[in-house]
């Protein structure tokens, strides 16, 4: 009989950095539910609704070469900026206000794009409704009036292509992970989420970039403006402040990953801390599970209503395009036959 998926007990209250760990494996499972294809899920013979983490770890991408951890850090800023993380929002705000002055003195939002994305029916329609719909903006690169978000979107979506389709003003806004804005604006900012500022690019229509902290010495942590890519940087503390917490659930998320798959583990997957290897230990248990179990469950650990708390990631509901992947038709392949050689 499967077993339910549980990640806390009533029993043995959670802290909020370990709240805070189950928000950040949150991000970064859904991260991984994300890179799942069509593809993916005809060769698993499998729903998305019924994939196994097992599943999932036989086909995850692990290594951090290959952009998984991109893709988790991604997820991780974005929910973080939806649930108020301060380590995250008061950065990512200022260098917001660097960018736009006038944009409201209102908590940050956030909206996840990406042109991979956009395939998925009903996803554009989405992101334009919640942008502000007809009277969404788009803040260009140097002055003059804002371009309507629902009248060029849509074409960023393409790609590359798309550039010879947009303003010069907002030519490279397809590259965009986020769109910025403040609560009950409907101007937002186009915004580049890297994991390593040494990759960071610019173009016009990117105003705002989110970075991790490095030893490069044109990235301290804070806000600043990047004189090459021209973008005013977000640069998250790390250690001590949200990258710390990040690379913390990260490994201990891709650690279990590893042990379960039975995939070799990169020399660079650092040990993390007693309670992020509590949580590696418990997906560990949850292998049979289904990956939307798991990533429901840690939603559920990451609850904000008990008493004392202060401030932590706080739930975020997955958008519908996560789960709209459905089981890709069977193709049928003819029978190899290969020619002689002579």
């Amino acid at each position: 009989m499967k077993p339910k998926v549980t990640f806390i007990e009533q029993s043995g209250p959670v802290g909020e950095y370990g709240r805070a760990l189950y928000a950040i494996a949150r991000s970064v499972i859904r991260a991984l539910i994300d890179s799942l294809s069509n593809e993916d899920l005809t060769d698993l013979n499998t729903p998305i609704e019924f994939v196994t983490l097992r599943q999932l770890a036989k086909i995850a991408r692990v290594d951090l070469d290959k952009g998984m951890r991109g893709d988790g850090f991604e997820w991780a800023v974005h929910e973080a900026l939806l649930g108020g993380e301060p380590t995250v929002a008061e950065t990512v705000y200022r260098a917001m206000k660097r960018a736009a002055p006038k944009l409201r003195d209102e908590a940050p939002t956030s909206l996840m794009f990406g042109q991979e994305r956009a395939k998925y029916l009903g996803f554009m329609d989405a992101t334009i409704d919640q942008a502000g719909g007809a009277d969404a903006l788009l803040l260009p690169t140097g002055s003059g009036r804002p371009f309507r978000f629902a009248n060029y979107i849509p074409t960023a979506a393409q790609g590359y292509v798309a550039e010879a389709y947009l303003p010069d003003r907002i030519k490279k806004v397809w590259k965009i992970d986020l769109f910025l804005s403040t609560q009950d604006d409907a101007r937002h900012l186009a915004a580049t989420v890297k994991s390593n500022f040494d990759l960071l690019e610019g173009g016009n229509g990117l105003r705002v970039a989110i970075v991790p902290e490095s030893t490069h010495p044109a990235n301290a942590s804070g806000v600043f403006y990047d004189q090459k890519s021209q973008l005013w940087v977000a640069s998250l503390a790390d250690p001590n402040g949200f990258m710390g917490l990040f690379n913390d659930g990260y490994h201990a998320v891709m650690r279990a990953l590893c042990t379960i798959g039975k995939q070799p583990r990169p020399p660079y997957y650092i040990k993390p801390s007693a309670k992020a290897q509590k949580l590696e230990e418990q997906l560990i248990k949850y292998a049979g599970a289904s990956v939307l179990e798991v990533e429901a469950a840690l939603d559920e650990a990451a609850q904000q209503n008990l008493v004392g708390v202060t401030h932590a990631l706080i739930g975020v509901n997955a958008p519908d395009w996560l789960r709209m992947k459905t089981l890709a038709p069977k193709i049928i392949s003819p029978k190899p036959r290969f020619i002689k050689l002579d």
